[in-house]
């Protein structure tokens, strides 16, 4: 528990450190990187290049600091962070350098504002959120080891198949090098790739799953970024699997993590909504083909906006399960489709999901929504859910790269 005096100095200063917080996370990586050069290895530097990275701890910071005497409705927000940590190999050791240089940061910024009464009540304010994520990433190491044919850190899989989706995804199966059986994962979780880039080093990089649990692999379908995005590299890992990955070699891979996740088994049996943007249908794929493979009556309605049928991945598998189940219902809009594409059926709408498409094809008053795509897709889709009146209890959402503000702030995850 925190004191009442910190509580009382956080609250104060929230609007000040508010004001100021990208300005203190961009000094806080400066110093950080610079002081523990070691732990830039964890970090994405095509998104410390956009600024992406230093937005999403500032989001955190002040979501944290608004909430510090409701520490409660933090939760979701802590197990996204514990997730994430546990999917780069985070460990408490790298708790204590961080609020090093991020206290150092924030006296950089505010100089003689900064009393020593302040730094305190923030150093005790982050050693507790440091406590709490550290108990929390604990659990989640112990439940992977745990599992039949889990781990922790890496593991060597070979790439059983290699499967091209479409122009731009390909699509890895990855199984077991020495017979050991793969772990059990929930729908929507992804696993981490480690790649030893031949000429620049990167992160590890996170991929959805987009197959269902039990399938006797992981299958990952990976989408081709443009290597450089305004001056940094950022699509090397993508680009890499695609040129360079062939079917018998060999990967590192982390054990699935991600807090993004479906329950099949739910009891209430409402309606479930999937709607993908590009690429963001790899979660929502294995949600369906689990949702199939429980031979219930869950209605599940797959909507998925894509630019047209060259770049449209996976379209043939959701397809595979409205054929095959009458509880299946999929609608596809493309927003730039080719001149056949209407006419040939890739497509049932052409345009963008909008409130009049979500009113009249999905059910509104009871479903759950489940959505995944870019930023951009995301920010309206939620803001139609709104208009719609969905409450947030019934949507779920994810999107790829740092966690960024949707619609309102939400405390993120750092790395």
């Amino acid at each position: 528990m925190l004191s009442e005096q910190t509580i009382r100095i956080v609250k104060q200063i929230t609007p000040a450190v508010a004001a100021n917080a990208e300005v203190i996370t961009r000094r806080f990586y400066e110093r950080m990187f610079a002081g523990n050069p070691e732990v830039q290895a964890y970090f994405n530097q095509a998104h410390q290049h956009s600024g992406g990275q230093q937005r999403a701890l500032a989001g955190a910071i002040c979501a944290y600091f608004t909430h510090i005497d409701q520490l409660d409705a933090l939760g979701p927000a802590v197990e996204l962070i514990a997730q994430k940590h546990c999917s780069l190999g985070i460990q408490p050791e790298h708790y204590p350098i961080v609020g090093k240089h991020l206290l150092a940061a924030i006296k950089d910024v505010m100089g003689d504002a900064a009393t020593d009464e302040i730094i305190a009540a923030v150093a005790e304010a982050y050693g507790l959120l440091a406590d709490v994520c550290i108990g929390r990433e604990a659990q989640i190491y112990a439940e992977q080891q745990a599992k039949p044919g889990g781990w922790n850190g890496y593991r060597k899989l070979r790439v059983a198949r290699k499967v091209r989706e479409s122009d731009i995804v390909t699509s890895f199966y990855l199984a077991p090098t020495n017979g050991d059986p793969l772990p059990d994962y929930l729908p929507g979780q992804y696993i981490t790739v480690r790649i030893d880039h031949p000429t620049t080093p990167t992160s590890p990089r996170n991929y959805s799953l987009s197959d269902r649990p039990g399938a006797g692999h992981f299958r990952i379908s990976v989408k081709r970024e443009p290597c450089l995005v305004d001056g940094a590299p950022d699509g090397l890992i993508s680009n890499f699997l695609h040129d360079h990955i062939c079917e018998g070699d060999e990967i590192d891979v982390g054990p699935p993590c991600g807090e993004f996740t479906l329950d099949a088994s739910d009891p209430t049996q409402r309606p479930v909504v999937l709607i993908a943007g590009g690429i963001g249908v790899t979660p929502l794929l294995a949600m369906a083909k689990t949702l199939d493979q429980a031979a219930g009556t869950r209605p599940v309605y797959f909507l998925q906006a894509a630019r047209n049928s060259r770049v449209h991945a996976l379209a043939s598998e959701v397809r595979a399960l409205a054929d095959a189940s009458p509880n299946v219902q999929t609608h596809f809009v493309y927003d730039q489709p080719l001149p056949h594409d209407t006419a040939e059926g890739h497509c049932d709408s052409v345009g963008v999901v909008t409130t009049d498409l979500l009113r009249e094809w999905t059910p509104t008053a009871e479903a759950e929504y489940y959505v995944c795509g870019p930023s951009a897709f995301m920010t309206c889709v939620l803001a139609s859910l709104d208009e719609l009146g969905v409450p947030s209890e019934r949507v779920r959402h994810e999107f790829f790269g740092p966690k960024q503000t949707l619609a309102a702030p939400t405390m993120a995850a750092a790395v």
